[in-house]
């Protein structure tokens, strides 16, 4: 299963064309994708227009969702950062160390567009799905 980040679904609502979004529009009739409760209020609080905003909470909510965080989460992803700030990296947002180490710890492959993820496909085993 691969869990869909807000970077990928934002610019697929936007109507942007990149790998990824591509990668999106052709797993949507093949996979079954999986979207996390704090990527579903990341994308969902930015549509302006109510009938965007319910086409878009239609699409997203036919999703499996899962709930990302926890102790369990929450302390692994504590220890993610520490141990990627060690090696002098530094990840920008909270909510990507969790999705990182929620995917980890799951198995399941990230589908994103931000390089807060590189590291942790590099350092700590994050999987990711590779774009053409």
């Amino acid at each position: 299963m691969i869990l869909v980040d807000s970077s990928v679904w934002i610019d697929y609502f936007n109507g942007a064309r990149t790998p990824q979004t591509d990668k999106l529009d052709t797993l949507l009739s093949l996979e079954s994708l999986v979207i996390g409760d704090l990527i579903l209020t990341e994308v969902l609080q930015g549509f302006g227009n109510d009938s965007d905003f319910v086409h878009a909470k239609s699409l997203l909510t036919s999703l499996v969702i899962v709930e990302l965080g926890g102790l369990k989460i929450a302390v692994q992803a504590a220890a993610n950062f520490r141990l990627l700030r060690k090696r002098g990296i530094t990840v920008r947002k909270t909510i990507d160390m969790i999705i990182a180490t929620f995917c980890i710890e799951s198995g399941l492959q990230l589908l994103h567009q931000d390089r807060d993820f590189d590291g942790c496909a590099r350092y700590l085993g994050l999987q990711t799905v590779a774009c053409e």
